[in-house]
């Protein structure tokens, strides 16, 4: 009986880690619902927001690709970032 609980245990805890490792998929068109408010300052849809924390990960580097540089820093994309409750690196 003391195997088979181990046994449970040890595969309890490897899906509660594997969950946690879960990798992020970097692609910018998940951004698409925030095209309005990053360009005109529009409020944020909650899509948008979701879209958004989903794809934090991947700020570094598309704040270092030249094509979206522009649009991560800038005015628009910071006041999206606060109301999302997303932050924006500056070390990447």
């Amino acid at each position: 009986m003391k195997k088979g609980v181990a046994a449970l245990f040890v595969v309890v805890v490897m899906a509660a880690l594997a969950h946690e490792t879960v990798a992020v998929t970097c692609n910018p068109m998940e951004l698409m619902p925030c095209f309005g408010p990053i360009t005109t300052g529009a409020a944020p849809t909650t899509q948008c927001c979701t879209n958004l924390k989903a794809q934090q990960p991947c700020f570094c580097q598309y704040k270092n690709d030249p094509q979206f540089k522009d649009y991560i820093d800038s005015a628009n994309a910071k006041k999206l970032a606060a109301t999302c409750k997303v932050t924006i690196p500056t070390d990447c």
